[in-house]
């Protein structure tokens, strides 16, 4: 028997027939196992939370069966309530799934603590740099006789002398005492 005699044969057509319908068979039970399993065209728009409490939040979410997971709250902004949302992750009216996770971002009670710094017997440029590089906020600048211009030669936070190691709260006014150069 030929090749093409045996391509044409009824044996051979049947056989792929059965194949084909086989096939399509087990493709379109995969796609509707994958379309009930995957809740493909279910959505749901995940809500604007900046500036909620956790309790506002909770109960808004739960109600949409999203799950959340408050990833920081390390940073503070006075613009907002204490434990309020700052940020989420995905972002307001996106689509989701039922069952996802929120990553939400808390604002913390207040400013975090910071540690000062050698900031002495360097020159005042340096030390501004330094300190605004920290979140800390340059005061003012009362002048010593030393024998070192523009050299800090003590840096206070509201009359109180600060000394490297000291922790201070981010924002906090650091002022400045400096050499004129006179000895």
């Amino acid at each position: 028997m030929s090749v093409l005699k045996y391509l044409f044969s009824k044996s051979f057509l049947k056989t792929s027939f059965r194949i084909i319908i086989t096939a399509l068979l087990f493709f379109l039970i995969l796609v509707l196992f994958l379309r009930l399993n995957t809740r493909h065209g279910d959505f749901i728009v995940v809500p604007d939370l900046i500036g909620k409490n956790i309790q506002e939040f909770e109960s808004e979410l739960n109600e949409l069966d999203l799950q959340y997971i408050i990833s920081d709250s390390g940073n503070y902004n006075p613009e907002f309530k204490i434990n309020s949302v700052l940020d989420q992750l995905p972002k307001a009216n996106s689509k989701v799934k039922q069952g996802r996770k929120i990553y939400l971002t808390l604002n913390a009670s207040d400013f975090e603590m910071v540690e000062i710094p050698k900031i002495t017997r360097i020159t005042v440029r340096q030390a501004r740099k330094t300190i605004e590089s920290l979140g800390f906020v340059f005061g003012e600048i009362e002048y010593v006789d030393d024998i070192a211009r523009d050299e800090v030669i003590s840096i206070s936070h509201d009359g109180n002398e600060l000394n490297e190691g000291d922790f201070l709260k981010r924002t906090s006014v650091i002022d400045f005492k400096l050499g004129n150069g006179k000895q």
